[in-house]
């Protein structure tokens, strides 16, 4: 399983005070929903308390799941997720690619961590994942992330790094807000392994999640590990010159997708059979979802 380096961190919110570990808060009724003009609107730094429903600047209606300080809607997916009004619900995931069938039949062995329910609750903190251009870029894109998610985890197997030595070597002291959860705490993680005290910080300031106080929470939180995952693809170019997601939804191919998660060690030449293994889950979970694995399938 790789290790990769991020050295850009993702600009969002700043988190200004540990988040706790609650029991989530129970969804709106959607027999309550109402038009979401009849909401008020969301305004940045005013306080929201849990089960408050404001309308984004998107038109759409948001319910906030814990009390907040104002954190955007559409980036602190921990705070608030999409609530049903107008023509339903806002919610992407009930319109994922991948059924809950076709992805037990992709990982017939993984580990009861990484479940269906989680990945579909995680979709609603990227929404244009698996979600932009024809109906073949949306099946693309799903089969290319968890073809490079079956690599990274070994079919879904492995929720923590298996090498316990490198678990010390993730702590980045030169940052200015070091390791708060300790030197050994930011080993890889969730589907796509996410590793290092910064990584756990720009994921969590993007995804409105103290994870660098907490980042148990990956391998805790089956949707928070899988919106790690996704913070990755749709956000991080890596050693790649592109996101994953950028390179499904413009045409750049599988293969960037490589370049973009462990080009480093894989790609040019580096490490071929990793790279086949990569091709080779992708162009058989293409299959698996009937569509066709398309061109630059290597790096």
């Amino acid at each position: 399983m790789s290790k990769r380096r991020v050295t850009s961190v993702l600009a969002a919110l700043a988190i200004a005070a540990s988040v706790p570990v609650l029991a989530p808060a129970a969804p709106a009724s959607a027999a309550a929903a109402a038009a979401c003009s009849s909401y008020p609107s969301w305004v940045a730094g005013q306080w929201y308390a849990a089960g408050s429903i404001v309308r984004y600047t998107d038109g759409k209606a948001y319910v906030a799941e814990h009390d907040n300080p104002g954190y955007d809607p559409t980036i602190s997916t921990w705070y608030w997720e999409p609530y049903a009004c107008d023509n339903g619900p806002t919610n992407p995931s009930q319109g994922f690619v991948v059924s809950e069938a076709q992805f037990n039949q992709m990982f017939p062995n993984r580990s009861s961590f990484y479940t269906y329910a989680g990945l579909k609750a995680a979709l609603s903190a990227y929404p244009a994942f698996a979600n932009t251009g024809s109906d073949t870029v949306r099946r693309q894109e799903a089969a290319a992330f968890l073809a490079n998610v079956n690599h990274e985890t070994g079919g879904l197997v492995h929720v923590v790094e298996q090498n316990t030595a490198n678990y010390p070597h993730y702590c980045d002291w030169s940052q200015p807000y070091g390791c708060p959860a300790g030197q050994a705490a930011y080993y890889g993680r969730g589907p796509i392994q996410l590793s290092w005290n910064f990584n756990y910080k720009a994921a969590g300031d993007a995804l409105g999640i103290d994870l660098l106080n907490n980042p148990w929470l990956v391998q805790n939180d089956p949707a928070v590990a899988w919106k790690t995952g996704l913070w990755y693809w749709n956000t991080q170019s890596g050693p790649g010159s592109m996101t994953p997601h950028n390179a499904m939804v413009n045409g750049a191919g599988f293969g960037q997708t490589i370049r973009s998660i462990n080009g480093s060690l894989e790609c040019d030449g580096r490490n071929p059979a990793q790279v086949q293994s990569r091709v080779d889950a992708y162009q058989r979970f293409t299959q698996i979802l009937g569509t066709t694995p398309g061109s630059n399938l290597y790096c």
